[in-house]
């Protein structure tokens, strides 16, 4: 049995300008996909709770169901008549801007590349997961999912010269710079809002005003991507008030340009009240969650917790995309 697993992330600053030749600091989260693959009589499939057998290529079809990433993968290394049974579960709430559809895609890939025996270094892995994301399965996405699910870790990510999308063979690679190791703490929190949403849906509309050249988007995501590289500075300071300073702008810019929403901005606005320095979108925006710098966490836990019973992770450096024989 191959077992593979990939984990959720948070963009802490700078988001998102993956797509726009831009840079971001981003974290993971303790929670994983997971995939295990063994050998079977059919191509089969199992994912949260439903299955499905795969005949011949007539049933790769999208649908956008639970085995469209799985679908996509088999498309992409062209193994309909592959003889095996992929099982996927996952601990990142669904459509909850913590990439755990490209978590997913992630595990699935791996475990399937560990099977066929095709071995690819971590740029190429997240590169090609990006590939078969945009190109089948017609997902509008940057590149900060791919490479955190993949490397794992805290990083500064650096999109230069990648806002122009480019054939696969043509890619020039991301710069990946781990910070995990020189920052001392990160006292962060996030909060699903409960929201759902599709990346693709969030960042399509802003993708067609920026190619169109909107002042607006292209002067907002030129200026977060330089916040980002002051987030840096900051966060290896270990100069928190200036960091939430830097996060609450990337918001703002965010927040004019219709990315954000009026749960996220509520709750946005709950954690500056109970003290947060700074609280922005953790993801592409739309739904999904938020993340706030806060020196006392477990004092703005609690404030959420009145909220209900939502769902609250802080930030944990784990391995990116981790595959193994068991």
């Amino acid at each position: 049995m191959i077992e593979a697993s990939a984990p959720a992330r948070a963009g802490v600053i700078g988001n998102p300008t993956d797509g726009y030749g831009g840079s971001l600091i981003s974290c993971t989260l303790a929670c994983r996909a997971t995939v295990r693959l063994v050998e079977a009589q059919h191509l089969e499939l199992a994912f949260h709770g439903q299955e499905t057998v795969i005949g011949d290529e007539s049933d790769l079809v999208l649908d956008g169901g639970v085995f469209d990433a799985a679908r996509s993968v088999i498309r992409y290394l062209r193994i309909a008549d592959r003889k095996l049974r992929l099982v996927g579960e996952s601990e990142i709430p669904f459509r909850s801007g913590l990439a755990g559809s490209t978590a997913m895609l992630a595990a699935i890939f791996g475990a399937v590349c560990k099977f066929l025996g095709l071995e690819l270094n971590r740029y190429q892995c997240a590169e090609t997961i990006r590939h078969i994301e945009l190109n089948y399965m017609d997902i509008q996405c940057g590149y900060q999912d791919q490479y955190m699910t993949v490397f794992g870790g805290l990083n500064y990510l650096d999109f230069r010269t990648k806002e122009i999308y480019r054939d696969i063979a043509e890619e020039v690679y991301a710069t990946v710079e781990p910070l995990a190791g020189l920052v001392s703490g990160l006292p962060f929190v996030l909060i699903h809002t409960g929201v759902q949403r599709i990346s693709g849906s969030v960042l399509k509309p802003i993708r067609e005003r920026w190619m169109d050249g909107d002042p607006s988007v292209v002067e907002g995501y030129r200026e977060i991507g330089e916040l980002a590289r002051e987030g840096k500075r900051a966060m290896l300071r270990g100069d928190w008030e200036e960091l939430g300073e830097l996060m609450n702008r990337n918001h703002e810019i965010q927040q004019a340009l219709g990315a954000s929403g009026k749960i996220n901005d509520h709750f946005i606005e709950l954690a500056r009240a109970n003290g947060a320095l700074g609280a922005k979108l953790a993801g592409a925006g739309g739904g999904g969650t938020i993340i706030a710098l806060h020196h006392r966490p477990e004092r703005l836990i609690e404030a959420f917790r009145k909220e209900g019973d939502p769902k609250i992770w802080t930030l944990e450096p784990s391995p990116g995309l981790t595959v193994v024989d068991i």
